[in-house]
């Protein structure tokens, strides 16, 4: 008997709904659609031609590229063959593409374009058993007898009879891995974490009671495939409810792409939430007169109207005809301007996001629902469902997940959602999975309602030399509550004090600089700006115990990237490579 899996779920939707869209791609000038019944035909191929290449029952084969039809038809054909796929990040080295090659032992790697092929290349001979590379469709030729064209791979499939594969998916297990998801490394090499087929499908079913979605419904794809939060997005809940998913072009035309598709679901993280922030918020600053008046007002009546929204009840009487005119004159119009004239649901996740952000985006009736999770539990664990939100919360537990917190105030996770383990990793798989409950590593704490709050990291607690214990997720988001602070990263593990080092926001700063006449390039020695921050900082140390006061900081030269290691392909920050990476101006702030 067949299970309930993404790939069955897949071959349902093609002939339940054959004919309606099921991704877009922007060729020639306008978005072309596939259908379902052409998507479905395409995932069936691709899982022959892998059968044909040698590809056997429990094989994983990698994707490394960005968001694209060809990286999700080899991820879901992968799994209809009976494998577990593993998506790598673009920005990822040679060597870490070489890591995850050989520890998945994938005999078949698929590849955006020459330079991934480059990576390749450069650590071949690490990689003995990968066979073969297959180049996403218009890559160009590449002369290698490892290489194969999209085309040379499709034509692959004939080899593979249609009862080979039906035996592969009648072959599926529950329990059986059917993906790979390598955590980002933010404290060592990446962890393979195993998800099932029941994982997946049971978390596809749960997201769709959590935002309601259906055919008619569209999402963006364009957050790196490799995370558990975009394939669920693009891959795993569009099969499960049937809704539309158009591929961005790529990460820089991500904005005019959202304003020409307009989805009615938009997933985000906080980073991409706070670059929305800073473009609206410093449109409406040049705004003088009547039309600053208008803004203001209309901000006002937005968060009153959407307070009620969020505990379940809507506007009425004279606030219900104000959101009228509000929205009509400002809401309707700034909302398409960014790309989210039609968004009903907006989640972030990943990462805590500001509770500055979430209510200046109310001011203009766009919600954020927040959700949180990991990939060890397939993404979602709480969240703010749409009429039960509580700002600065992550939301209550998904129906079906069990969440308590343990002695220690840790954050604990039983049900479905569970991973398997670590692949070929059983020290940590024991570490994390105790008698059945996920140890997230993240410390919280419950409200009366039933509310999670986020409330730090284990691993990030700094133990002053004084041996007080500091969490200090809530003081740099308080810092980041400053537009001029782009991130922000509090020091003092084993010292007398705590201090911090910050970058500088970029659109917010170049704006600053105009105004007040200053070099964009010297920012981060300008004593004014600087002194704008510092009585952000004043301010915002009233707000903490003495011990948690942030006494000094550095404003640092540039901001942190994926590729000098400060960050993770998900935009979280990698403290222990700021640390390295800043440690004379660290240690300046101390002498």
């Amino acid at each position: 008997m067949a299970i309930d899996s993404i790939p069955h779920r897949l071959l349902e939707r093609g002939n339940e709904i054959s004919n309606l869209p099921a991704y877009y791609v922007r060729s020639g000038g306008r978005w072309q659609p596939t259908t379902w019944r052409d998507y479905a035909d395409e995932v069936q191929t691709a899982a022959k031609a892998m059968i044909a290449l040698g590809m056997k029952a429990g094989d994983s084969v990698c994707m490394l590229g960005f968001n694209r039809p060809e990286w999700v038809i080899a991820d879901v054909g992968c799994m209809m063959a009976g494998g577990a796929p593993a998506g790598i990040y673009t920005t990822n080295s040679a060597v870490e593409v070489a890591y995850i090659v050989n520890h998945c032992e994938a005999p078949i790697i698929f590849l955006e374009d020459r330079g991934q092929w480059d990576k390749v290349v450069a650590e071949r001979d690490r990689m003995p058993l990968l066979k073969h590379a297959v180049m996403m469709r218009g890559a160009p030729a590449i002369d290698d007898p490892m290489v194969l064209s999209w085309e040379e791979f499709v034509a692959k499939a004939a080899e593979t009879t249609q009862e080979q594969l039906d035996e592969r998916l009648d072959g599926l297990e529950k329990d059986q891995t059917a993906t790979l998801i390598y955590t980002s490394g933010t404290t060592g090499p990446p962890k393979g974490v195993m998800l099932t087929h029941e994982n997946l499908s049971w978390t596809a079913g749960a997201a769709q009671s959590m935002v309601s979605a259906g055919p008619g419904d569209s999402v963006l794809s364009y957050l790196p495939l490799s995370h558990i939060a975009e394939q669920m997005f693009s891959i795993h809940a569009p099969i499960t409810t049937g809704y539309s998913f158009y591929f961005a072009e790529s990460i820089d035309r991500v904005p005019d792409n959202l304003k020409e598709v307009q989805p009615t679901i938009f997933f985000g993280v906080p980073r991409i939430w706070e670059k929305f922030h800073a473009g609206v918020a410093n449109k409406l600053a040049g705004a003088t007169g009547v039309k600053a008046k208008l803004a203001a007002w209309a901000m006002d009546v937005g968060v009153k109207a959407n307070t009620l929204r969020n505990a379940g009840r809507e506007p009425s009487g004279l606030l219900a005809l104000q959101y009228r005119v509000a929205n009509k004159l400002i809401y309707s119009k700034v909302k398409e301007a960014v790309g989210l004239g039609r968004m009903r649901i907006g989640v972030s996740g990943a990462a805590p996001i500001a509770r500055e952000v979430i209510d200046f985006f109310m001011g203009l009736d766009v919600i954020i629902n927040e959700v949180y999770g990991q990939s060890e539990d397939s993404g979602p664990t709480t969240f703010n469902f749409p009429g039960r939100t509580r700002i600065g919360s992550v939301g209550i537990p998904v129906d079906g997940v069990d969440v308590k917190l343990a002695d220690d105030d840790e954050i604990i996770v039983r049900g479905p959602n569970v991973f398997k383990g670590y692949y070929k990793d059983r020290e940590a798989t024991d570490a994390t999975l105790i008698d059945g409950w996920l140890h997230s590593g993240d410390l919280g704490k419950f409200d009366r309602d039933g509310f999670l709050f986020i409330t730090g990291r284990k691993k990030d607690i700094i133990i002053t030399a004084g041996g007080k214990n500091i969490a200090p997720k809530n003081l740099e988001a308080a810092m980041k509550n400053c537009n001029l602070i782009n991130e922000a990263v509090v020091i003092g593990d084993r010292r007398k004090f705590l201090s911090a080092v910050v970058t500088l926001d970029p659109e917010t700063c170049e704006i600053w600089a105009k105004e007040h006449g200053a070099d964009v390039s010297t920012l981060h020695t300008n004593e004014e700006l600087r002194a704008e921050i510092q009585a952000h900082i004043d301010e915002m140390n009233t707000h903490f115990a003495k011990v948690e006061t942030i006494k000094k900081f550095t404003v640092l030269h540039r901001n942190f990237t994926v590729d000098d290691g400060e960050l993770t392909p998900t935009l979280k920050v990698k403290r222990r490579i700021v640390y390295k990476n800043f440690d004379a101006e660290i240690e300046a702030m101390y002498a």
